[in-house]
């Protein structure tokens, strides 16, 4: 039974992402954990590729630093199965499909299994492909997370009734990275997933500050966010964990509708 619908069953959500092996494995473990003791409710493990297409410079950044340093995918699921000793959170990776491919993607489910992973996130694979990945993850226990963008306009009825885990709302075009202002109609977008599903949805892409994560919780299920984090730990390194679980416990009281009014 996935952990996933657990991060939404006590109020708004906070999603953390971090890229796995930047600085180091150990650094990443340890951030993890700050993160979940700050209040995370389910976190996504980047597992890094030479030509991540959905990131911007800071993600891009941190995977060059990560392969650079020999982090590799079976040392991604030795750590994972370390955390899992004592992180009850649900935990996603979000990689590409090449990555799955390349490992053998029976294999790859295998592993998620056997080491805790709840969920797969695979922003290179679009919806009238996924089912070159969904029987495999099914029949393991994982769930192939769906994303919405806006440019998915009619498709979002048949992606959302179609979903698991929860959905992925993108909020913005272009790529992941810190954003000013979030422009599209996310509340459309999520009244749409909402009409066709009644598994959670959470909104990523651009959220940075405490007022953004509130304003995107409010209008969907919960608030992603992950190169603000990542910009964390390229600036702080291997003393990372207290910085980002100082920022996760500030962005998870926000989405609990911890800010002024």
């Amino acid at each position: 039974m996935s952990r996933i619908g657990d991060a939404f069953s006590d109020g708004k959500a906070f999603i953390a992402f971090i890229t796995c092996g930047d600085p180091d494995l150990e650094t990443t473990a340890k951030t993890v954990r700050a993160m979940t003791g700050s209040g995370a409710d389910m976190i996504e493990l980047g597992i890094p590729f030479s030509d991540p297409v959905a990131e911007g410079k800071v993600i891009q950044s941190a995977n060059a630093r990560a392969l650079s340093g020999g982090v590799t995918v079976d040392r991604i699921f030795g750590m994972v199965r370390e955390l899992r000793r004592d992180v009850r959170i649900p935990l996603v990776f979000m990689t590409y499909a090449n990555v799955v491919f390349s490992y053998g993607p029976d294999r790859f489910a295998s592993e998620c299994r056997v080491a805790g992973i709840d969920g797969l996130i695979l922003p290179d694979v679009p919806y009238e492909e996924k089912e070159e990945f969904a029987p495999i993850c099914r029949r393991y226990g994982v769930d192939l997370i769906s994303m919405v963008a806006p440019t998915s306009e009619d498709r979002i009825s048949a992606i959302a009734s179609d979903a698991e885990g929860f959905v992925y709302i993108v909020s913005s075009m272009g790529v992941t990275g810190v954003r000013n202002k979030i422009t599209s109609d996310v509340g459309r977008m999520a009244a749409l997933v909402r009409k066709n599903t009644d598994i959670p949805c959470a909104v990523g892409f651009g959220i940075s500050t405490p007022e953004q994560a509130a304003e995107m919780a409010e209008l969907s299920d919960g608030a992603i966010v992950g190169s603000a984090i990542v910009r964390i730990i390229a600036e702080h390194g291997k003393d990372s964990p207290e910085y980002a679980g100082e920022y996760v416990r500030e962005m998870k009281k926000a989405v609990s509708g911890g800010l002024p009014r």
